[in-house]
């Protein structure tokens, strides 16, 4: 059945003024600084039009033109430069125009361009930039620039040298297009052409864009265009980006279920997961003392996770979606998430499991339309039970978990031979990462405060502290310890600490006690007693990652973050030397919902005073709706940090 399809007559004007219209019209009629006051640089158009070959070999041309709004924008702008990685695309900067406010027009000698190393920080593939330079503009100068580029952005096996080029999902094609901008954009144009026979699903997520289909010859022009787009405003620890922002999606394949088949197939086709006798020895080893599923499971990823060192330095076959060989893995004993989930693969295949691959997005949502919205690479294992769980070698060095719970509410795709859909990471339940810090403490008559706290933690929250241990030199633990101390009460003293074995995480949570002396640490007059209970006071707030939060804004227009769900309770004794009156400082003992709650209780026996608090935070990523009360306890928490207690001794 042939479908009718047509170019809205305000689209074909448009793209006929663009392609039309006098460069220097346009950048005249732009505006200037004073339309734009909160911006550097203004971008007038950003056209892409792309040609998807049979292979899905892509063919992309952009043209975009900036204007110079400050001095800022000018230096911004001094040096064009683009970032590719050689092995699966190839870049040209085409031509650079400067146009001046003076009315004259430069052409840059693009023969001057410099292809180069880019700088790598623990991942050393060979990513290449592109970069010429443009010289000396003013506010009010524009540039043009010119770009063709062919290829994609992960590299798989070739034959020859268009073949490196066609996406590894042979003959499919898909596109991730953000139609947001950091500097205000006039007009976002993106069209691609598609072979017809080839089933395009495409959506314009978070705004709207005028659309069209075009049949040209044997081919489907796919076109979108959005104007005025203007910097989003963005909030603290906001969801990413590309959760709340206009973007485009669109792909040939037909659906995830066709990804996962295809991700597995093309790792056992490639033998990624193949073992040695050298591999059999290790695992043998690791598991000999093992009780029980589980227990190997444990072993296994945690010998990965801490042993094979994170650090991408091989190259040749198997980088992107193809996962290196277990051999490889084992002898470099160091690579990607992707080669650290694949050594963990080949392990416990090797112990006798059945375990595949998986492909993840850390920090933002993966929408439904099957365009490659990945990042990260985990394993998964099926139990006896027939049950599937998710392993992440490459997030749990030193850390109890199997999977990182600062990875729930996060999507994921297996590759596994019956195929799989979308799906997401559940929510870790509060009391799995349990933050507890109870003390007993002596306020003596000279204000200093003796005394000890025990902190325990589990999960997530066992990590932040464990951290201080396992990222420092052995020689530093102690110090760490103290420097948590002393950002709470400078002057503090610590006269003796016992944190455990922090390297044996897997056989108990962190235990850390510690007793100290904290000269003139409260103040006492023949009056008053003013002191704030230690325990109270933000003490180890790594640990307590939603304390970093402003609570002020009254409301979020976007989703928010947090480092994983967590569940704090925080009490202390104090020994005081006189008896008295407690002044009630202004607090709600109870507040929240159930996404986020606050209890806390403050009490004067004779001379015992007491406090307690417990806040109940239920997940990661949270709703603009969730702010009020998850800002409530926040403020709730720091008012038992920030409020000193005062005891009347008048009475």
């Amino acid at each position: 059945m042939k479908a009718k399809y047509l170019l809205t007559i305000s689209m074909i004007l448009l793209v006929q003024f663009l392609l039309a219209s006098a460069i220097p019209e346009l950048i005249k009629n732009s505006g200037c600084s004073t339309d734009y006051p909160n911006s550097n640089l203004l971008v007038i158009f950003d056209s892409t039009d792309v040609n998807v070959q049979e292979s899905g070999l892509s063919y992309v041309n952009t043209h975009i033109l900036y204007k110079v709004l400050t001095t800022t924008g000018a230096k911004k702008l001094n040096v064009i430069k683009f970032g590719y990685d050689p092995l699966s695309a190839y870049i040209d900067i085409v031509g650079v125009t400067i146009y001046r406010k003076d009315g004259s027009i430069e052409e840059v000698d693009v023969s001057e361009v410099l292809d180069y190393p880019a700088p790598a920080r623990m991942i050393y593939w060979g990513a290449s930039e592109k970069m010429v330079e443009v010289g000396r503009l003013e506010p009010g100068d524009a540039v043009e620039v010119f770009l063709f580029k062919k290829g994609y952005t992960y590299a798989l096996l070739y034959d020859n040298e268009d073949e490196q080029y066609i996406p590894p999902m042979r003959g499919h094609y898909y596109d991730i297009v953000p139609f947001w901008s950091s500097d205000p954009l006039l007009l976002k144009y993106y069209s691609v052409s598609v072979p017809q026979e080839k089933l395009i699903q495409y959506r314009f997520y978070n705004g709207e864009a005028e659309s069209s289909v075009l049949l040209e010859n044997d081919k489907l022009r796919y076109t979108f265009i959005k104007k005025d787009i203007m910097p989003i405003k963005g909030e603290p620890r906001m969801v990413d980006m590309s959760d709340i922002a206009p973007k485009l999606l669109i792909s040939t394949s037909p659906n995830w279920e066709a990804k996962s088949l295809w991700f597995y197939g093309v790792n056992e086709d490639y033998g990624s997961f193949t073992s040695t006798p050298d591999i059999d020895k290790k695992v043998a080893d690791i598991v000999k003392d093992a009780v029980d599923e589980m227990d190997s499971i444990t072993l296994l990823t945690h010998w990965v996770a801490d042993e094979i060192r994170y650090s991408g330095i091989s190259m040749g076959p198997g980088e992107g979606y193809t996962l290196h060989s277990g051999e490889m893995n084992f002898t470099d004993r160091c690579g990607v998430c992707k080669d650290k989930a694949g050594m963990l693969i080949t392990m416990l295949r090797a112990a006798g499991f059945e375990s595949y691959p998986a492909m993840t997005m850390a920090g933002s949502r993966i929408d439904y339309i099957p365009a490659d919205q990945f990042n990260h690479s985990v394993t998964i294992v099926k139990l006896r039970s027939g049950e599937y769980k998710l392993l992440d070698p490459t997030w749990v060095p030193f850390l109890r978990e199997l999977w990182s719970s600062a990875e729930q509410q996060q999507n994921y795709l297996m590759g596994v031979p019956e195929g799989a859909d979308l799906m997401i990471t559940p929510i870790s339940e509060p009391e799995n990462h349990f933050f507890r810090i109870s003390g007993n403490s002596e306020i003596l008559k000279d204000g200093t405060l003796v005394g000890e706290f025990l902190l325990t933690a589990e999960g997530q929250s066992d990590a932040s502290i464990r951290r201080m241990f396992t990222s420092n030199y052995v020689s530093e633990w102690q110090s760490s310890v103290e420097k948590e101390l002393l950002r709470v009460a400078p002057q503090a003293e610590v006269i003796e600490m016992d944190f455990g074995k922090p390297y044996e995480y897997l056989a108990s949570n962190i235990h850390l006690k510690v007793s100290y002396r904290i000269p003139n640490y409260a103040i006492i007059t023949d009056e008053e007693i003013i002191f704030t209970p230690l325990v109270a006071a933000n003490l180890f707030k790594r640990g307590m990652s939603h304390m970093y939060f402003n609570a002020n804004p009254k409301k979020r227009n976007f989703g928010f973050r947090d480092r994983c769900s967590r569940l704090i309770e925080l009490s202390e004794t104090v020994k005081l030397p006189a008896k008295g009156k407690l002044i009630p400082i202004e607090f709600e003992e109870k507040v929240g919902d159930e996404t986020s709650s606050f209890e806390g209780t403050m009490d004067l026996n004779g001379t015992n005073f007491s406090f307690s608090e417990k806040v109940i935070l239920s997940k990661r990523v949270y709703e603009a709706k969730d702010w009020p009360s998850f800002s409530k306890v926040v403020e709730s928490q720091k008012k038992f940090a920030e409020t000193p207690i005062i005891i009347d001794l008048t009475n």
